[in-house]
């Protein structure tokens, strides 16, 4: 079991209500921890939709889930 922070934006954090928290999981990878999330939140953006960080640098969502992680879940922005 690993305890990290994940940070939310824009659409996500309204679905999580917050725009982080600190949680423990048991997820072996980022896939399945945002897979996780959206069984908790809700979360209506598909992972080909997002881009994942970790540790403030990009990451691929392979990547496994290690204790103290900071992950942050980026939606698309609009802009205008």
């Amino acid at each position: 079991m690993s305890r990290i922070t994940v940070q939310y934006y824009a659409q996500l954090r309204e679905q999580a209500g917050a725009s982080i928290e600190q949680i423990d999981t048991a997820a072996a990878t980022l896939r399945d921890l945002y897979d996780e999330l959206c069984g908790r939140h809700g979360f209506t953006l598909p992972t080909d939709a997002l881009k994942v960080a970790v540790n403030v640098r990009f990451s691929d969502w392979g990547r496994a889930v290690d204790d103290g992680d900071t992950i942050v879940f980026i939606p698309p922005v609009a802009g205008g």
